[in-house]
C-alpha cells in the first residue's frame, strides 16, 4: 500500500470504453470480478423498461422466482443447503439457456409431484375418515331386523310420538353418517335440535387418534356422527348444516355385509395409497437433496448474469458504430490490469479480431472517492466517512484515528482491568473471524461489533495502558514499586486525629520536635502512587492531573488539525490560503492556548512538590491575560496570581495583541485578495478559476460544467460565518476536551461504587460456607453490573465522546468531507449484499 493512498485518496480517471456487441458481456463480466470499474449510466433518462437487455433481466427474474420456490421447499424438509465455497463464472449467455431450461423443468416437475402428493394424501385422509366412520358406526347398527323390514326397533322410544307414529304408519327411518371437528360438535348438536325442532336422533362417538383433516392436511380431533330422520325435508336441511359446520359426509351401507365388504376394499385401496405416497415422497426427497447441492451455485450465476445486464443497460448502443460506449471511472494505478481484462474478455468471446478500446478523457467533474482498505482499516474508514466522504483527494484522517481515536476513547474508559476484559472480547473475535464472519448476520448488534473488532482490540490495549497510568484495576491499585511517600507517626498521633495529612515538606510528628521527609522525592516509576488510592483527597489530585492532560491532548490534537490542512493547501496548490488562512488560525490557536500548554509544563517542572502550595494558579492567570490585569509590587499579591517568570507581562501582552491581529487578517485576506484579482484579469477564465479555488464553494458536479462567479457579498458572508466559527470554536473546543477528564472521573467513580457496595459485602462475610455462597452471589451480581453498566453503558458513552472529539474537534481543522464514494461494479460486493438480505 503505497503511502499516498493511506494519506490521500487514489488518483481517478475518467475513461470510455468501445465494446463489441459479441465480446461485451464477457469483458463486463472480467471487470466484475475485477471490482475496480464505477460505470456511469449514460441513459438517465430512459426508463428501466426501454432498455436494450430488459428482456434478458426479465428472465433472470422470473429465474430466480422459481430458485426462492425450490429453496422454499428445501427449507420446508429442513435439507441443509450444501455450501462448496465455489465461486463460479459468470456463465456465457448461451448456458443462459440450458440453465434456464434446468430450472424450469425441476419447477415444473416439483409443482406437478406437490400437485399429485396434495391430492393422494387429501384421498388417503378422506380413506382415513371413512374408515374410522364405518368402525366406529358399526355399533350403531347393532339392533337391525335380520329380515330387513323394521330397522332400529330399540330406538323408538327415543324419538318423539311424531315420529313414532310415522313409523308405525310404515316410514323407514333414514341416517346420514360423517365425521366433524371435536370444537364444532356441541354447536352442531346444538343446531341440529333447533332446525329440526327435535325431530332427530344422534349418535357420536370420539375416534381416539389425531387424524390429518382433508382440507387443511393438520392433524385434528375428530368425532364420527350419526343422525337418524324420517323424511327427505329433514334430510336437506342435515346436509346443509353439515356443510355449514365443514362436516365431512361419508356413504354408509344399511346392511352389515355391504359394511364389511366396502371396509375390506377400503383397506387394499388405503395399502395401495400408502405405497404411492411413499413412492412419491422418496422422489420429491431426491430431486430436493439433488437440488440443494446445486442450488447456490445457480443462484451465483444468476446474480452474475442479472448484474452484468444491468450494468449494459447503462452503456449507449452506438448503432453507426455497432459498438456499445461505457463511462467509467477507474485508479489510474489499475488501468494496466483494466486492459488486461478487457483483452481476455475479448478472447473468452471468441472475438479477437476487434479488442475493446479504452480511451482516457478528461473532464472538470469531481472524481470519486477511493481508499485503498484492508480488513483493518476498513472499520476505521468507517468511522471517518460517516461523518462524511473525504473530498477528491484531500487528506484522510483515517491514518491518523486509527491511533488518536482508541487512545482518546482510553483516556475516558482508563482501567486495566476493564480494558483486559474488551482486550480478550475483541481477541476472540479476531482469532475465531473465518468462523464468526457468517454468523449472526440478522443482528445488527452483532454485525456492528464483529465489524468493528479491530477497533474493539485497540480500545482495549490502549484502555491497558491508561489503566496503568492511571493506576487503576478494577477500582484498585497496583503497589508494584513501593510507595514514594513514608508515614511515620506514632500512635499516639494516629490514634488521636483518626486521619492524617501527607506532606512533602518537613514537618514535626511528635514533642521531640524533630522533623522528616515524608516524600522521598523520587516519583513513581510508572503512573500514578498508589497511596492516592486511599487518601481522602484523591479526587482533588487526580482531577487537577486530568483536566491538564485534557487541554494539552486537546490543544496538541486540534493544532495538528490546523497542520494538516497545509499539508491540502500545498497539494491543491491554493498558496494564498497559507497565508489567509493557515498562519493567521495557528497564529491565534498557539499564542494563546499554546502558550497555555507552555505554562502548565513550566510550572510542573518549576514547582517542585515541597512548593506545591506556592505555585500559582494557571486559570487565574489566563483570565488575567485576556483582561491585561496584572498585580504591582507594592501590592500585597495572592500567591495564586504571582508571575511565572520575569517580563511576564511583555511577553503576555504582544501575544494577546498578535492573536488579536488574527482576526481582521482571517476576516478580510480572503476577501480583499479575490477583489485584488478580479480586478488585474476581468472577463478572464483563469480568473474564474481561480476564484472558485479560492472560494472552496464551487465545485464542479456535472462533465464541462462552466465555472459561475462567485457574488462577493456570499464571499464577505461565509468567510465571516468561518472566521466567527474558528476563532470561538478555538475557545468551545478547548473545553470540549475536557469531556476526556469528565468521563474518566466517572467512570473511576462508578467501577468505586461496585466495588465498595457490591464486592466489598461478600469480601466482609466471614465464614467458608455462608461466606463463599455469599462471595458468589454478590459477584455474580458485581460482574453482570460491571458488564452492563461499565463495560457497554460506560464503553459506549466513551466511544461516541471520542467520535466526537474527531468529528468536530479534530476533523473540522482540514477535513471537508464533501465527496462521494467509490462503488465499483464488483461482483464479490453484490453477492455479500444478496446474503445479507437472506
Amino acid at each position: 500500500m503505497s503511502t499516498s493512498s493511506i494519506f490521500r485518496s487514489e488518483q481517478m480517471t475518467l475513461c470510455q470504453l468501445f465494446l463489441q456487441p459479441d465480446a461485451a458481456y464477457s469483458s463486463i463480466a472480467e471487470l466484475g470480478e475485477l471490482s475496480i470499474v464505477q460505470f456511469r449510466d449514460l441513459n438517465p433518462n430512459v426508463n428501466s423498461f426501454q432498455r436494450k437487455f430488459v428482456n434478458e433481466l426479465r428472465r433472470c427474474e422470473e429465474m430466480e422466482r422459481k430458485i426462492r420456490f425450490l429453496e422454499s421447499e428445501i427449507k420446508k424438509e429442513e435439507i441443509p443447503i450444501v455450501d462448496t465455497n465455489e465461486n463460479p463464472d459468470a456463465p456465457k449467455p448461451r448456458e443462459l439457456v440450458d440453465l434456464e431450461a434446468m430450472i424450469d423443468k425441476l419447477d415444473y416437475d416439483l409443482k406437478q409431484i406437490n400437485t399429485n402428493s396434495d391430492a393422494l394424501r387429501k384421498n388417503f385422509n378422506e380413506l382415513t375418515e371413512l374408515k374410522f366412520n364405518l368402525a366406529m358406526t358399526q355399533g350403531f347398527f347393532q339392533q337391525v331386523d335380520p329380515n330387513g323390514n323394521g330397522m332400529f326397533n330399540d330406538m323408538t322410544e327415543e324419538i318423539t310420538d311424531e315420529t313414532q307414529r310415522m313409523t308405525s304408519g310404515g316410514m323407514k327411518l333414514g341416517f346420514v353418517s360423517g365425521v366433524i371437528s371435536r370444537e364444532r360438535m356441541n354447536s352442531f348438536e346444538r343446531m341440529l335440535w333447533r332446525v329440526c325442532r327435535g325431530n332427530v336422533f344422534l349418535k357420536s362417538a370420539e375416534i381416539p387418534q389425531l387424524i390429518e383433516d382433508p382440507t387443511t392436511g393438520e392433524k385434528a380431533h375428530k368425532i364420527v356422527f350419526v343422525v337418524f330422520f324420517q323424511g327427505e325435508q329433514l334430510k336437506t336441511r342435515i346436509q346443509k348444516i353439515c356443510e355449514g359446520f365443514r362436516a365431512n359426509i361419508y356413504p354408509c351401507p344399511e346392511n352389515g355385509n355391504e359394511r364389511r365388504e366396502l371396509t375390506m376394499g377400503l383397506m387394499t385401496r388405503l395399502e395401495d395409497l400408502n405405497v404411492v405416497i411413499n413412492q412419491t415422497e422418496d422422489h420429491r426427497q431426491r430431486i430436493l437433496i439433488e437440488t440443494s447441492r446445486l442450488i447456490r451455485l445457480w443462484k451465483i450465476k444468476l446474480i452474475k448474469i442479472k448484474s452484468i445486464y444491468f450494468t449494459m443497460n447503462m452503456f449507449n448502443n452506438d448503432i453507426a458504430r455497432k459498438c456499445f460506449i461505457a463511462e467509467c471511472w477507474i485508479p489510474t494505478s489499475y488501468l494496466e490490469q483494466v486492459q488486461l481484462a478487457l483483452r481476455k474478455g475479448s478472447e473468452i468471446s471468441g472475438n479477437v479480431q476487434v479488442s475493446t478500446i479504452l480511451h482516457q478523457i478528461t473532464t472538470n467533474e469531481k472524481p470519486p472517492t477511493y481508499h485503498k482498505l484492508n480488513k483493518f482499516t476498513q472499520g476505521f474508514q468507517n468511522l471517518v466517512d460517516a461523518y462524511g466522504v473525504a473530498s477528491y483527494r484531500e487528506i484522510n484522517p483515517m491514518s491518523f484515528v486509527l491511533i488518536t481515536f482508541p487512545f482518546l476513547f482510553a483516556v475516558m474508559f482508563g482501567d486495566a482491568g476493564h480494558g483486559l476484559i474488551v482486550t480478550l472480547f475483541a481477541l476472540w473475535m479476531v482469532l475465531k473471524e473465518d468462523y464468526l464472519k457468517d454468523k449472526g448476520k440478522n443482528q445488527e448488534v452483532w454485525r456492528i461489533f464483529f465489524g468493528g473488532r479491530y477497533i474493539i482490540l485497540l480500545m482495549g490495549i490502549f484502555s491497558i495502558y491508561t489503566g496503568l497510568i492511571y493506576n487503576d484495576v478494577f477500582s484498585k491499585s497496583m503497589n508494584l514499586f513501593g510507595s514514594s511517600w513514608k508515614v511515620k507517626f506514632d500512635d499516639n498521633i494516629l490514634l488521636k486525629d483518626g486521619a492524617v495529612t501527607l506532606e512533602p515538606n518537613p514537618r514535626p510528628y511528635s514533642a521531640a520536635e524533630h522533623y522528616v521527609q515524608m516524600y522521598s522525592g523520587n516519583p513513581y516509576p510508572i503512573g500514578l502512587d498508589p497511596v492516592w488510592q486511599i487518601s481522602e483527597n484523591k479526587i482533588t489530585f487526580t482531577n487537577s492531573a486530568k483536566m491538564k492532560f485534557a487541554i494539552i491532548i486537546g490543544i496538541m490534537q486540534m493544532s495538528f488539525g490546523v497542520f494538516l490542512s497545509l499539508g491540502n493547501h500545498l497539494y491543491f496548490k491554493h498558496y494564498y490560503a497559507i497565508f489567509l488562512e493557515f498562519i493567521p488560525q495557528i497564529i491565534f490557536l498557539l499564542s494563546i492556548f499554546g502558550y497555555l500548554i507552555i505554562l502548565i509544563f513550566y510550572k510542573w517542572t518549576t514547582y517542585l512538590a515541597e512548593q506545591a502550595t506556592d505555585a500559582p494558579s494557571l486559570l487565574i492567570h489566563l483570565i488575567n491575560m485576556m483582561l491585561m490585569s496584572y498585580p504591582t509590587d507594592d501590592s500585597k499579591t495572592p500567591k495564586s496570581i504571582v508571575v511565572f517568570y520575569n517580563h511576564q507581562r511583555i511577553i503576555q501582552t504582544i501575544l494577546l495583541i498578535v492573536a488579536v491581529i488574527c482576526i481582521p487578517w482571517l476576516l478580510i485576506g480572503k476577501p480583499i485578495y479575490i477583489i485584488v484579482q478580479r480586478k488585474k484579469k476581468t472577463n478572464s477564465t483563469e480568473l474564474v478559476h481561480q476564484e472558485s479555488e479560492a472560494s472552496n464553494d464551487i465545485e464542479m458536479h456535472e462533465q464541462n460544467e462552466p465555472h459561475q462567479e462567485v457574488d462577493m457579498s456570499e464571499v464577505w458572508v461565509e468567510q465571516g460565518i468561518h472566521t466567527i466559527e474558528y476563532f470561538l470554536g478555538c475557545i468551545s473546543h478547548t473545553a470540549s476536551y475536557l469531556r476526556l477528564w469528565a468521563l474518566s472521573l466517572a467512570h473511576a467513580q462508578l467501577s468505586e461504587v461496585l466495588w465498595t457496595m457490591v464486592l466489598r459485602i461478600g469480601l466482609s462475610m466471614g465464614g467458608i460456607g455462608l461466606g463463599g455462597v455469599a462471595l458468589f452471589m454478590v459477584f455474580t451480581t458485581w460482574s453482570t453490573l460491571t458488564v452492563f453498566i461499565l463495560l457497554l453503558m460506560e464503553g459506549l458513552s466513551a466511544f461516541l465522546h471520542a467520535l466526537r472529539l474527531h468529528w468536530v474537534e479534530f476533523q473540522s481543522k482540514f477535513y471537508k468531507g464533501e465527496g462521494y464514494p467509490f462503488v465499483p461494479f464488483s461482483f464479490q460486493s453484490i453477492l455479500e449484499e444478496a446474503a445479507a438480505e437472506n
